[in-house]
């Protein structure tokens, strides 16, 4: 694995960097995504999130190992702090969808589950905080500086795993056909382990 020791903003020890890099294959990982973009179920577009490039130099794609964690990181996130009415509408959830993905590969990516940030002498915001300051810059560095095809990390909401890969390992990955949300049997457990009530008239 090519690893360099600084970026444009962060300075990654080259050592530690390298001893963070894991073999993963996700298999049957799952992804939350909007209905209107079914027919593509590994497409990527540029935005803002955990580690989303900062100056669109590259795109990348998020998994979740269950789809409680799917459900809370794209759907629910912090919506519902500070409030006892936990509730969300059927319309709503009827414009999203749901896929797993499994990799033909293992990937390597850098892995930020336990020690890592603090290893690094990076923010632990840049994992675990609500806001995205420093989780971009460091996904940059890593990009700039490595051959990872991702960063595997513990979700903030739900503690699950989930991995991002990037843009030129997305070719490794398959995606089974986008269902319904809506027609997961599952739905309402994963509400239920979210403590969110499902309304059907929104």
């Amino acid at each position: 694995m090519r690893l360099a020791m600084t970026s444009r903003e962060l300075r990654l020890d080259h050592a530690v960097l390298a001893s963070l890099a894991v073999a993963f294959q996700p298999l049957g990982y799952y992804r939350v995504t909007p209905l209107a973009y079914r027919s593509t179920p590994l497409g990527m577009g540029f935005g803002r999130s955990r580690f989303s490039s900062p100056d669109d130099s590259f795109k990348i794609l998020y998994l979740a190992v269950d789809l409680t964690t799917g459900v809370a990181e794209t759907l629910i996130r912090d919506r519902f702090e500070n409030r006892r009415r936990r509730r969300i509408g059927a319309a709503e959830i009827a414009r999203w969808g749901v896929t797993r993905v499994s990799a033909s590969r293992p990937l390597t990516v850098i892995d930020l589950r336990t020690t890592g940030l603090l290893r690094l002498g990076i923010s632990t915001d840049a994992g675990r905080a609500k806001a995205h300051r420093y989780g971009p810059r460091l996904s940059r560095a890593i990009h700039a500086t490595s051959d990872a095809d991702g960063i595997l990390y513990g979700s903030r909401l739900t503690g699950a795993v989930c991995c991002t890969v990037y843009d030129r390992a997305v070719a490794t990955l398959a995606a089974e056909p986008v269902n319904e949300l809506l027609q997961e049997a599952t739905l309402a457990a994963v509400l239920g382990n979210l403590a969110v009530e499902l309304v059907m008239s929104a």
